[in-house]
């Protein structure tokens, strides 16, 4: 019988996995290899703000997982887990249910003989009052559309009605990566809507604010590059509050623990973030305060050496940093899939597994159209400080680099092609 590879999520670090693992014992017959997500598509997770915004069609970008398991050699199984059996070693899953709230596929469980949780994390919105009512959070690409669908049913309300101009104004909560290039993402969508035509809502008169409870932009980044990107918001027409604390939200607006109220239409939750709540107390799996399975250095988990974890799930140690953890950023998720990648290999031969070492490669920030700003580091270039059209390219390259990994350099040269006739059939902005 083959070694039982089974990986839940589908995300960034999962899908590269498996794609990996299919290419090298799924189609040698050295293993099973099983991929388990909640959706049968995939969307790289940093470009829900582009799909947000309307200026990324997920139609068109989205990855189709029983397609993507045929080219690469693994199964695919549609479902989501919500408990763990370690002593028989399955995984349970909950009832598919379809649009209508029928069961589609019944609870089941699935064996694994090596199982890799790479399921991501979600916001955190540390319990604030009204926010999960009132926001939106931008975990999902369901998530993301919903709030598409919403910025377009006001400009079509508008457009529809006779009187004075409208306004619109949204309030981001998070000025990390997501928030800041949402902002800029949705100031490029007020300019391109009104350029169709969609011109009630002048570009002027959407107001966006930015809420950071930090001291400044991009916290977890060098101020070296936060600074160039708050000047560009401000430049753009974005009102940026930082050390401003939501205390709740309302319908309305958002409160701040200093006293202000910040007026919204449209609400964004973009600040912090967890594991899902299914991985606190996993059958005896230790975790963290915010659900993150604690691994060791070889991404196995503490208390089971037949389960490991990767991505924004795991709280993986990160040497020479007083106790910090692994940041939750895509470079890690791509670094620790291509690590997993050979320590699976490794122990099905008895060899000792290497262990994880985090590299950081440096940083890029999109400002949508307007600029990029960032930073690349390398043994060779050493800390390089970009920004403009050159930090542009860096930018969309990660992406590339991303359907390289996953779909081949041939496949990708073609999609590539396939955009850039796209560009000149389709409108700039998805606009419905």
């Amino acid at each position: 019988m083959s070694h039982r590879i089974v990986i839940i999520g589908g995300g960034a670090g999962g899908l590269e996995l498996a794609s990996r693992l299919g290419r090298t014992l799924g189609k040698r017959g050295k293993a099973k290899v099983t991929l388990v997500d909640a959706n049968l598509t995939h969307i790289w997770k940093p470009l829900l703000h582009e799909v947000a915004a309307g200026s990324l069609n997920s139609s068109t970008d989205e990855l189709n997982y029983v397609a993507q398991a045929k080219w690469n050699h693994f199964e695919f199984q549609l479902g989501r887990m919500c408990g763990l059996d370690r002593a028989t070693k399955c995984v349970q899953l909950q009832a598919t249910l379809d649009e209508q709230g029928n069961e589609l596929i019944p609870p089941r469980t699935i064996g694994y003989d090596t199982l890799v949780l790479a399921v991501g994390s979600t916001t955190n919105d540390f319990g604030t009052p009204g926010a999960a009512q009132h926001c939106i959070f931008l975990d999902t690409r369901l998530q993301a559309e919903r709030f598409h669908h919403q910025l377009l049913s006001h400009y079509m309300r508008a457009h529809a009605e006779e009187g004075p101009a409208v306004a619109i104004s949204v309030a981001i909560v998070g000025a990390g990566a997501t928030g800041v290039e949402l902002a800029a993402e949705l100031l490029n969508a007020a300019r391109e809507l009104a350029a169709y035509g969609l011109d009630r809502i002048k570009p002027e008169d959407v107001h966006v604010t930015l809420i950071e409870a930090g001291p400044r932009v991009l916290p977890a980044l060098p101020e070296r590059i936060s600074q160039p990107v708050h000047q560009t918001l401000t430049k753009l027409g974005v009102k940026v509050l930082t050390n401003a604390a939501v205390s709740d939200v309302t319908a309305d607006g958002l409160h701040t623990k200093q006293g202000d109220f910040v007026p919204a239409t449209l609400k964004v939750w973009a600040a912090g973030i967890r594991a899902p709540n299914f991985l606190k107390d996993l059958d005896g799996l230790e975790s963290n305060r915010i659900n993150q399975l604690v691994v060791r250095p070889t991404l196995q988990t503490t208390a089971d050496d037949d389960i490991y974890a990767l991505g924004d799930c795991a709280a993986c140690p990160q040497p020479g940093t007083e106790g910090r953890n692994v940041p939750p950023r895509a470079q890690a998720a791509h670094q620790q899939a291509s690590l997993l990648a050979k320590s699976i290999r490794l122990r099905l031969e008895g060899k000792p597994l290497p262990e994880y070492r985090y590299r950081d490669y440096g940083s890029l920030i999109s400002l949508s159209s307007f600029s990029a700003v960032g930073n690349l580091m390398g043994n060779l270039t050493g800390n390089v400080m970009l920004e403009g059209w050159l930090a542009r390219m860096f930018y969309i390259s990660l992406y590339r680099m991303h359907q390289f990994t996953l779909y081949g350099v041939t496949r990708t040269l073609l999609l590539m092609f396939a955009d850039r006739i796209s560009k000149g059939t389709e409108p700039r902005l998805k606009l419905h």
